[in-house]
């Protein structure tokens, strides 16, 4: 069985990519500990990616439909584009 380390929380894998981006961008780190933390950082980034995505799939708005609340699921990009019928 592979020993794996536990998944972090959405806030504690950004606070690991800002640490991350701070150190490579201060130059001050040797290029295999900044290739090291650049692919880290890329690991981190995808992680967030998937965590925002699967929070995005649960999200529900009420709307006001009719004089009644309605839920509806979540579709990014809807609200700011109007209706495009």
């Amino acid at each position: 069985m592979i020993n794996q380390e536990p998944t972090p929380s959405f806030e504690e894998a950004m606070d690991q990519l800002e640490r991350i981006v701070a150190q490579l961008e201060s130059g001050d780190v040797p290029l295999e500990k900044a290739i090291e933390l650049f692919q880290e950082g890329m690991k981190l980034s995808q992680l967030c990616g998937q965590k925002l995505e699967q929070v995005e799939r649960k999200i529900e708005i009420l709307l006001e439909q009719d004089g009644s609340m309605v839920k509806k699921p979540f579709q990014p990009g809807s609200e700011d584009k109007g209706d495009s019928r």
